[in-house]
């Protein structure tokens, strides 16, 4: 089950990576991190919002 969710998280990461970020911690740091590097590039905020999931 645990696997099942991870790759929910993956994939909203993936498509919306803020909300990705947003579901696992909140609006923490790693949210506003994500956001900027959203707005900054689309593919940065990705590759951040998998970072910060998978860790």
């Amino acid at each position: 089950m645990a696997g099942a969710v991870k790759c929910i998280d993956i994939l909203i990461a993936i498509i919306l990576p803020p909300l990705g970020v947003f579901l696992r911690f909140g609006c923490g740091v790693e949210f506003w991190i994500c956001l900027l590097l959203t707005i900054l590039g689309y593919i940065p905020g990705i590759i951040y919002a998998v970072y910060a999931i998978t860790k």
